[in-house]
């Protein structure tokens, strides 16, 4: 594997941002017959974990999935692939880190095999927790096949590490959901599959979403799924849906199904955080 361009920051940062106990799963879905979680003896591994957010994974996020951690100071890495490593938004991330007791740190994509002095499975697997941008979602499927990334992140997965992020960063862990990632419309987008079923992000949002969702889920175009507004959020644990989450007042997750040839809408109330 290619040596890669690793960024590294550490800050000593405050108190870990306070989050509620665990409430009883809500609903899982049934992983299909070939789906990757199933192709590692659970009696090897750590329990795999997954928290996504509709859209705004700051501060109150980051820090549920520090407490999910279990480490008194967990190492969070923060992977903007799909903003092609914006430099505001690495900014933006080390910012939402400051009110938190974490190890705030980046993994840039777009680097040099003269200046990456670590593989990516050395840096992503020292993560405690890893946090994925927003941004074009097609293009980030494309770099991690292309590097190997998509390996090493379930890798992480199997490894407990946890997985998440918003947006981009949130569509990323399922089968497929909806993307702007090309010209003109919003489309369907396939993903790693780590989470069966689909997802959209920013359904509150973005105007085009909520009746996409509902169309392409209805006709059989998409596989039945979950939907987040924006500061709302879910976590998995394998592939069971544990908690429902909200950083926002108002802010839902949905489960949309197929039922008779029609799209049905099952809101899922959030606890706040």
């Amino acid at each position: 594997m290619n040596r890669r361009d690793f960024v590294a920051a550490g800050t000593t940062l405050a108190a870990a941002a306070a989050v509620t106990d665990f409430a009883n799963p809500l609903h899982a879905m049934p992983a299909p017959s070939t789906a990757l979680s199933d192709m590692t003896d659970s009696s090897t591994r750590a329990t795999r974990k997954i928290l996504i957010a509709g859209g705004g994974f700051r501060t109150t996020f980051i820090g549920l999935m520090a407490q999910l951690s279990g480490k008194a100071r967990p190492r969070i890495l923060y992977l903007p692939t799909a903003s092609a490593d914006s430099e505001q938004g690495i900014i933006s991330f080390f910012q939402s880190c400051a009110p938190l007791n974490v190890e705030p740190f980046v993994q840039r994509s777009f680097i040099a095999s003269t200046s990456q002095l670590q593989d990516w499975d050395e840096v992503l697997l020292s993560a405690d927790g890893i946090v994925v941008s927003g941004g074009n979602t097609l293009n980030q499927q494309a770099i991690w096949k292309a590097q190997g990334i998509d390996v090493i992140l379930r890798q992480a997965w199997d490894r407990g590490i946890v997985l998440g992020g918003a947006s981009a960063g949130s569509l990323c862990w399922f089968e497929e959901g909806t993307t702007d990632s090309r010209p003109k419309v919003l489309s369907i987008v396939k993903c790693l599959g780590f989470l069966p079923g689909s997802h959209s992000p920013h359904y509150d949002a973005e105007p085009g979403r909520r009746p996409l969702y509902q169309k392409l889920i209805g006709n059989g175009e998409m596989k039945p799924g979950y939907a987040c507004d924006n500061d709302a959020g879910l976590y998995f644990e394998e592939t069971t849906l544990k908690r429902v989450v909200s950083a926002r007042v108002g802010a839902k997750c949905y489960y949309v199904d197929r039922v008779n040839g029609r799209a049905t809408e099952k809101v899922l109330e959030p606890e706040q955080i």
